[in-house]
Formats: C-alpha cells, structure tokens, sequence
C-alpha cells in the first residue's frame, strides 16, 4: 500500500480541471493507454500576454497520475509560458506534498505534457514528432533511451530501481535492466566527468544537497520521527539544523557525521563538511 500525502488523497478524490477545452490554442498528449499511464492537456492562452487562462486534463492512470494532472493545471494557470515551461516534476511533487519514489513517474509524465503542449503552441518541433526521440529500451512501455538519460540528469537518478520509478523503463518484463544499467552507468560516468571539470557554484551546490536531503537522508530520518534541513552552505561547509525527534537526541552528532555527512561526500561531493546549525 503506497503511502499518499493528504493533498494527493484529496486531488484523487476531488480532482480540478477535469474535461478538455473546446478549440484549445495549445494542447499534448503523452502516455499510452495500452502501456498503462496516458494524459491529455489542453490550454487556453491569451495571445497577447501569454498568459495561461485556464488548462484541463484527461488522465488514464493510477491516484499519483490523477492528482498530479490535477494540480499541474492549477499550478499553471495564471503563468506565463515561460513560467510554466519552468515547472519541473520534482516541483509538482513537491506541491503534493511528495510522491512515493514508485509513483514518481506520474509527475514526469505531467511535466512532459505541459512542455509539449507549450512547444506545440510555439510552433517548436518536438524530437518526437520528428521520430527522432531515441531507441526503444523498454518494449513493455514503449520507453526510449533519450527519455531514461534525461530522467537521470534530470533527478540525478544513480540506481537502475530510481530509473524504473522515474520512467516505468523496467517495471514489466524487466528484460531490459541490463541496457538501463549500462545507460545509467554511461550517463554516470560523462555527468561525473563534467563535473570534475567545472567546479559546482553555490547554487548548484544548494539544489544537490536538498535533493540529498529529501530523496534519501529525510525519508530515512523520518522512520525515527525526525528530519532535518538546510541552513546554509558557506564554500565547502554544509550547516544542517535536525528538526523533530532529531533536534533533542543524544545521539545527533553521530547521526551527523555517521550518516547525515557521509550521504552528501558521496551524492554532491567529497569536498563537503557538515556541520550542525
């Protein structure tokens, strides 16, 4: 049983913008019934402004498809397009509340949509219109390779059960887990020698950390009641704050350094030295 943050509950039971917009100035769909997953967004936009005036969806899929449909179309309306196209699906996720990493997919597959319906609108050829989207790695789901490397740059994914939760790639038959590792394992190697040659800026540094925080060291925390975030980061020293049962237990300093430091050495860079707030 997935474990759903009230907000999904309540944009599953109770979903907005259900239906579709009669002579829409944008829309896209993505997914495919047959493979499971399947979502239609169309858009209404002022011509002048570009602003997004009102979007309704169509969704075939499971509670995490629905609800992430659902509050995609009320995250963007009232955007821009250049908002919009900023909206990434961690930040769907987000505004959720999260998503069970298994169901992660849902919300790719919303931001896949909106991107496509805005470069339709645009006017912008998309490569799978081109039939140039890469070649098909997961038969059961229809998923190319050009997908499963920009969810792992995307998410920083580092483990072939990440790329299944991410893309589906995998979930079926599982006969193509050897070509997704040696995907991932390739786009590993090129990412890490990109970043040997281009030291990470503050910001980067800032995002990779929350991600740490939030897709690995926080779910773990929380089996104990606690969590923790980030306080700031001042070149290669990293000030964490615990919060809940964390923040009065004995034992934090060695949950910082025995588990909290050596989780962000080895997902944003050895570098690093964390320190409490």
């Amino acid at each position: 049983m997935w474990e759903y943050t009230d907000k999904v509950k309540d944009h599953f039971i109770n979903p907005r913008n259900v239906g579709e917009i009669q002579n829409p100035d944008a829309e896209a769909m993505t997914g495919s019934i047959v493979c499971g997953d399947a979502l239609k967004l169309t858009l209404k936009i002022n011509k002048d402004t570009e602003i997004i005036e009102d979007a309704k969806f169509q969704t075939f899929g499971c509670a995490s498809a629905i609800a992430s449909s659902s509050i995609l179309t009320e995250m963007i309306k009232g955007k821009t397009l250049d908002e919009a196209s900023k909206i990434t699906n961690r930040d769907i996720a987000l505004e959720l509340g999260g998503l069970p990493e298994e169901k992660m997919h849902c919300s790719v597959m919303g931001m896949e949509t909106l991107e496509k319906a805005i470069n339709n609108y645009r006017g912008i050829t998309t490569e799978e219109d081109e039939h140039d989207e890469g070649a098909i790695i997961c038969k059961c789901f229809g998923i190319t390779d050009t997908k499963v490397k920009r969810a792992i740059r995307e998410n920083n994914l580092k483990t072939v059960e990440e790329v299944t939760f991410y893309t589906k790639a995998g979930g079926g038959c599982g006969a193509c887990k050897v070509k997704l590792e040696d995907i991932l394992n390739e786009e590993l190697a090129d990412m890490n020698r990109e970043a040997s040659n281009a030291p990470m800026t503050t910001v980067q540094k800032v995002k990779k950390i929350e991600e740490a925080l939030e897709r690995i060291i926080n779910p773990m925390l929380k089996s104990d009641g606690g969590s923790c975030r980030l306080v700031d980061v001042d070149g290669n020293k990293v000030i964490i704050e615990f919060k809940g049962a964390c923040s009065s237990c004995a034992s934090s300093k060695n949950t910082l350094k025995g588990f909290v430091e050596p989780k962000i050495k080895e997902l944003v860079s050895p570098e690093l030295e964390v320190i409490g707030a």
